[in-house]
């Protein structure tokens, strides 16, 4: 039997000897197509060049790509676990053909492999065309020697393609395996063709048109090829099986599932394993890939990803984290083919058991609430929006995941009531998620880019180039000349600055000639490799064509570089220190400062961060060279390179090494990296961190700074020390341990001082200083600066030694005067503390005052008016008393 992992050589091996280029699989996050939330096609790394807007060394090309759809229009993520075949993350393998090859090679190759190379019976096999496409019809024909019977015609655009509403189009062909009349189902375009029999395990697209406008088709100058193959259908095809989940791989997780919960894989929780498995393959691929876990986005799928596999997981009995002890399962099955697994380990593992420590705190409580509302409801009701609301927004249920929690009593959610509650929420969530890949760019460049050639970027070598002005834009318009004062946009053919990427900023400097000055605030990249110099212009007349001399700021790019160096042994001592989960989530690096964002569970503690701080001194002082290679990708990481989860790498990169040989390692710092950094180690000076705080769940950050920056810091620093010793009169070493007694004396004078003005308060006999109003003692006093915090306790004091009486007290602390009143509950109820604290408060310019019948407080801004205020309880006393 062919494995998953065989059948996935064979078919990249057969399209390798066919000449085609293996291009690894891209990222799950798209970086060029922003309407896509996840790749979910095979061809989604190649659309671009499909369109022509980008060329590559190849004209054929074979991937096996990582797909995920649970997400957006592309969204499995309810069906799975209760079909055969639906799956939130899968494999397409694909064989592509950019202007050379076209159908009758396709269908060759596709033929070709699947009854040759695999071994599958051709007459377990029928084919469907697009009604309109006769080639495709004659070619099965001829090539696979299929009968009209075989070749289905679909009329519909099920088969035709089409990347939008305009660009490039064309009929598709697929190919369908008969599992046989054993399994329920019709052939495709029959009325039973949802059943399991038939099942679609090729599709190829013959990109021939141009659609511009909708409906207006031309042919292509040269035709196009996109075919995809689900790995899983595949090889249950191969495995003799109609179920995806009884495949090998599958298999091999479900096991695992079943021994950590002690379930049965193919009992009562079949379907739970099912889910598990798949949210499985989900999760760890988009954490590898950089997806963090968040509030919206492809962050919140994550986490509903996660929470749903959780959730089964705990129907199943488990009573303690468990999802991440079948991680290295996974790994054994698809780590040889997906080596980010491996890297990314440390990573997936703790959000895994960080998330499902959080998820099972709240989950027996909303698992407990939903059972309680599902009691009340009649046979296939429906459980209100609100109740659906109250899930997700207490204890974080996902919609989906109520769906899910309800479908076995079969009962449904009343969607429109949940839809109706969250709606605020789902349009800010909308409104913030701006798509994947770049961000719109304006549409000036596009024409910018077609007619120049993309910038050469000198920096690494030099601060100073000659060049010549390509594009001048101002107003967001191309322009032919900019003079004095105008704002201007350059694009020069060859430059030293720096486009602001990868956390580091753009450059500042000048840009002159012969009678012309542009002082350039700003450096940025668009469309990839052009660089565009923002700036004004501040004598003469700019005009393209002009050739000018760009000159950087040098001490301002001197101290980015710096801090960009620390950041790169920064995140090598955290690695060291911490864990090699620890994986850059951000950073900026600018000439005053930089900050790191890293993947870390909890909090670093001021030893890790010394011991870390010390350590980049450490490679510092040993002042060791910076060496820069450029290498292929998968070179750079068998020398031990780290690249950064997320981040598009091409055929070359540049490798970046600092400090002393490592054991396995080329230096102690080795990572993939674009930016500029100093020579030599000891040029970054000096690192001092300033600050660590939580950014988000899971990500810690980290600010610092390097170099003249951090000896800034240091000086003021001590300064700051040297300011306060002498005010302690002290020599500075001294100073902490003198401060330390000066606060603990503070401490001990600050309870005598309280103690005395209570005795102050109180008096020596109270019950001699309380006036007698109609019969009943009075006490009231003007306690001075005695803290307003300390008047309740005061009042009961007070309270205890006259008796039966009535207590009222004004502090004038900070200028303010604030009352307490307290009445013995055994006087008559016209006596009301409320209502003697609000006379007192109105006295003192103020408003309002609470509190309970026998002790109430309030303020006002005036102190000046205190004995007004005690006046105004006594009057109040009285006719209280009177009336």
């Amino acid at each position: 039997m062919m494995t998953t992992n065989d059948i996935r050589a064979a078919f990249l091996d057969y399209f390798a000897e066919n000449t085609h280029q293996i291009v690894p699989s891209s990222l799950l996050v798209p970086d060029n197509d922003p309407t896509l939330l996840f790749t979910n096609a095979g061809m989604v790394q190649f659309k671009n060049v499909f369109t022509g807007q980008e060329t590559r060394p190849y004209s054929r090309a074979t991937t096996a790509q990582k797909v995920v759809r649970a997400g957006g229009k592309h969204n499995d993520l309810d069906n799975v676990g209760y079909t055969a075949r639906h799956h939130t993350f899968f494999e397409m393998m694909g064989n592509f053909s950019f202007g050379d090859y076209f159908k009758d090679q396709a269908i060759t190759f596709a033929w070709d492999l699947i009854t040759r190379r695999f071994g599958i019976p051709k007459d377990k096999l029928l084919v469907t065309v697009f009604s309109e496409d006769e080639d495709a019809a004659a070619l099965w024909r001829k090539i696979a020697g299929l009968s009209d019977d075989r070749i289905i015609r679909i009329p519909t655009s099920d088969n035709f393609w089409r990347m939008g509403d305009t660009g490039p189009c064309g009929p598709c062909s697929e190919i369908f395996y008969d599992h046989g009349p054993s399994i329920p189902g019709g052939p495709p375009g029959s009325p039973d063709e949802d059943g399991d029999r038939f099942v679609e395990i090729w599709n190829l697209v013959f990109m021939q048109f141009f659609e511009d406008p909708p409906g207006v088709r031309t042919p292509l100058p040269r035709p196009s090829i996109d075919t995809g193959m689900g790995l899983e259908r595949f090889a249950a095809v191969m495995q003799g099986k109609s179920d995806n989940y009884d495949t090998d791989t599958f298999q091999a997780l479900i096991h695992a599932s079943a021994e950590v919960t002690g379930q049965s894989p193919d009992g009562a929780f079949r379907a739970s394993h099912r889910v598990v498995a798949d949210h499985l393959r989900s999760t760890a691929f988009l954490i590898a890939d950089g997806v963090q876990l968040s509030s919206d986005g492809r962050g919140y799928v994550l986490r509903r990803i996660m929470r749903r596999a959780m959730r089964h997981l705990h129907m199943m009995g488990t009573k303690t984290p468990v999802f991440w002890k079948l991680l290295p399962a996974l790994i054994s099955e698809m780590g040889a083919a997906y080596p980010e697994l491996s890297r990314a380990e440390p990573l997936i593992r703790e959000t895994m058991r960080d998330e499902e420590e959080r998820f099972k705190a709240m989950l027996e409580r909303g698992l407990g609430l939903l059972s309680e509302e599902t009691g009340k409801l009649s046979p296939g009701g429906a459980l209100p929006g609100n109740v659906a609301f109250k899930l997700y927004d207490t204890f974080g249920f996902p919609l989906d995941l109520t769906q899910d929690a309800l479908r076995s009593s079969g009962h449904t959610v009343d969607v429109p009531g949940f839809d109706a509650a969250m709606n605020e929420q789902r349009q800010r969530a909308r409104a913030a998620w701006a798509g994947s890949g770049d961000t719109a760019t304006e549409t000036v460049w596009f024409g910018i880019r077609d007619s120049v050639e993309p910038t050469e970027f000198r920096g690494y070598t030099t601060e100073n180039a000659e060049a010549e002005v390509q594009a001048i834009v101002a107003g967001g318009s191309l322009v032919q000349e900019a003079p004095v004062g105008t704002e201007v946009s350059l694009v020069l053919n060859q430059t030293p600055f720096y486009g602001e990427s990868g956390g580091q900023a753009g450059d500042q400097g000048l840009i002159t000639a012969p009678g012309v000055r542009v002082a350039i605030s700003d450096t940025q990249k668009k469309l990839g490799d052009l660089i565009i110099h923002t700036g004004t212009v501040t004598e003469g007349t700019l005009k393209p064509g002009m050739a000018v001399r760009a000159t950087v700021d040098h001490t301002r790019r001197s101290a980015i570089r710096a801090h960009h160096s620390a950041t790169h042994l920064l995140h090598e001592s955290l690695r060291r220190h911490l864990g090699e989960h620890v994986t850059q989530k951000g950073s900026l690096n600018t000439p005053d400062r930089l900050r790191f964002d890293v993947s870390q569970p909890r909090p670093i503690t001021a030893e890790e961060l010394a011991q870390v701080e010390a350590d980049v001194n450490a490679r510092i002082r040993e002042n060791t060279g910076v060496t820069t290679r450029i290498m292929a990708p998968d070179e750079a990481r068998a020398e031990g390179a780290m690249a950064l989860f997320g981040e598009k790498y091409g055929d070359e990169v540049r490798v970046v090494s600092m400090g002393p040989a490592d054991p396995g390692k080329a230096a102690w710092s080795v990572e993939l990296c674009g930016g500029t950094h100093v020579s030599r180690t000891g040029d970054i000076g000096l690192f001092r961190i300033t600050s660590e705080s939580g950014v988000s769940a899971g990500v810690r950050r980290i600010e610092a700074v390097a170099g003249h920056a951090a000896e800034a810091a240091s000086v003021l620093t001590e300064q700051r020390l040297a300011q306060m010793a002498a005010m302690l009169k002290v020599n500075a070493p001294e100073a902490p341990e003198r401060l330390a007694v000066i606060l603990e004396e503070r401490r001990v004078m600050e309870k005598q001082i309280s103690d005395l003005q209570r005795k102050l308060a109180a008096g020596d006999s109270a019950a001699t200083r309380a006036e007698t109003l109609a019969g009943i003692p009075v006490a009231l006093r003007n306690v001075g600066d005695t803290p307003a915090r300390e008047l309740k306790g005061l009042a009961e004091t007070i309270g205890k030694q006259i008796g039966t009486g009535v207590t009222a007290l004004i502090s004038t602390s900070d200028g303010k005067g604030s009352v307490v009143v307290h009445v013995n509950p055994e006087l008559p109820e016209a006596l009301d503390a409320v209502t003697l604290v609000r006379l007192a408060s109105e006295a003192l310019g103020g408003k309002g005052g609470g509190g309970r019948r026998d002790m109430a407080q309030a303020g006002g801004p005036d102190a000046a008016k205190a004995d007004a205020a005690l006046g105004a309880i006594r009057a109040g006393i009285l006719k209280a008393l009177k009336g």
